[in-house]
């Protein structure tokens, strides 16, 4: 019987050290998406073009094609997780400053463009994170590794999102949105601290990859040799997608509601970033009792049920009530379904090809969420806002369906030692 981790594995340096790589990685995410998005909507830009703005989060969907080489190469001494690391990091603080110093109204096309780099740099330091800590936990510890990696994500959202949100505007602090974009960029620093800090994993040389080639071909003939690859790889496209599309319009949504900076910030940020916290504990304590794939099934009908849950707030109109029943559902069901679901794509990676199987199967289940999402905006228009979020409910079905099939093949879905 495996042994659970003790609260003191819980409280250590390792899980310190992925909770802080964990806010790196969240602190771009919602520049570049929600965030982004509210300040264009703010600056009165159609909602159709905010919607195309998710295009350019392809990056996150396309990172597998570079991932091979952070498998194979380091450079500046640091080790082949430490180095792309520490690069991204500064690049992605210079990038993020930029950005800031741009207006919507008189440089929309150059915004885009910026915004593209920031999420290509941003996705290869997922890599190097996502590496990082499948390779510093053993087994026992992938569960705790990804909740505790996804609370310092949710936390960098919460300061890029929330309490950023919170100044912009003001009367008591009138920050404007470039001042913000230096802030955030200046947080990035917390990244670099933390790699510097950090211990590079142990890696056996025999299981490095020995060319470009190998570190390429060899994950994708591995993976696909598994009986029930394919089952793995539709479930990861499908189980986050109706969510997805959802969340991609929210900040539009609630300007459109007519909902004020202040409540956005305080509800559909703050309160929404404390009840996802919530949900994250919530989902490693059942996933200990339940499983992984019954908890899987669980909290995908949550997760569906909350997506569809916010054609509520179309029939109350701008209630604060209203938002802060639906924002608490939505975000403990996306709290706990990510804990699951993160946890499921690192069981399924093979340690001698973390780096590329896992930016492979994380950019499969971002795909469909980028893709589609700049098709959105559209939606609203052709659909409405109740009937739109209702339809991305029903999309989350096709995902808890193949929950129940991986759940019959869970012995050939073993990872080779």
């Amino acid at each position: 019987m495996k042994k659970s981790p003790s609260l003191r594995e819980f409280l250590s340096k390792k899980m310190l050290i992925l909770f802080l790589l964990g806010f790196s990685s969240g602190l771009p995410f919602l520049l570049v998406g929600g965030t982004l998005k509210l300040w264009l909507a703010r600056e009165k830009v159609d909602v159709s073009t905010i919607g195309y703005f998710s295009w350019v989060g392809m990056a996150y969907s396309l990172k597998f094609i570079w991932a091979p080489l952070q498998d194979r190469f380091s450079f500046f001494g640091f080790g082949r997780r430490r180095s792309w690391m520490l690069l991204t990091q500064v690049l992605l603080a210079v990038g993020i400053f930029f950005l800031g110093t741009l207006q919507p109204t008189e440089s929309l096309s150059l915004m885009a463009a910026v915004c593209v780099v920031i999420a290509f740099l941003s996705s290869t330091q997922d890599i190097a994170v996502d590496a990082y800590r499948r390779e510093v936990c053993t087994d026992e510890e992938l569960g705790i590794g990804a909740t505790i990696g996804i609370y310092g994500f949710r936390v960098a959202m919460l300061i890029a999102g929330g309490v950023g949100i919170g100044f912009v505007g003001t009367e008591a602090w009138n920050v404007t949105w470039g001042q913000l974009y230096a802030i955030m960029a200046a947080l990035m620093g917390v990244g670099l601290a933390t790699t510097l800090w950090a211990p590079e994993p142990a890696v056996n040389p025999a299981q490095r990859p020995h060319s470009l080639f190998e570190a390429v071909v060899d994950p994708v003939r591995e993976f696909v040799s598994r009986d029930g690859a394919i089952f793995v790889l539709l479930f990861i496209f499908l189980f986050k997608l109706g969510d997805a599309l959802g969340a991609a319009m929210l900040s539009p949504f609630y300007v459109a509601m007519g909902y004020s900076n202040a409540d956005i910030a305080l509800i559909a940020k703050t309160v929404g970033l404390t009840a996802s916290l919530v949900g994250l504990l919530l989902g490693g304590i059942l996933m200990l009792r339940l499983g992984i794939y019954r908890s899987l099934l669980f909290f995908g009908i949550l997760q569906t049920m909350a997506a569809a849950g916010f054609a509520l707030i179309t029939w109350t109109g701008p209630t604060r009530w209203a938002l802060a029943l639906t924002v608490v559902f939505e975000d403990v069901s996306q709290g706990m379904g990510n804990a699951a679901f993160v946890a499921f794509i690192a069981s399924v990676c093979n340690r001698r090809y973390t780096a590329t199987q896992y930016a492979a199967l994380s950019s499969l289940a971002a795909l469909g969420r980028n893709f589609f999402s700049g098709f959105t905006g559209e939606m609203v228009k052709q659909l409405g806002w109740a009937p739109f979020f209702i339809t991305c409910g029903f999309i989350g079905i096709p995902g808890l369906i193949l929950v129940v099939v991986l759940q019959k093949r869970e012995a050939s879905l073993a990872v080779p030692n």
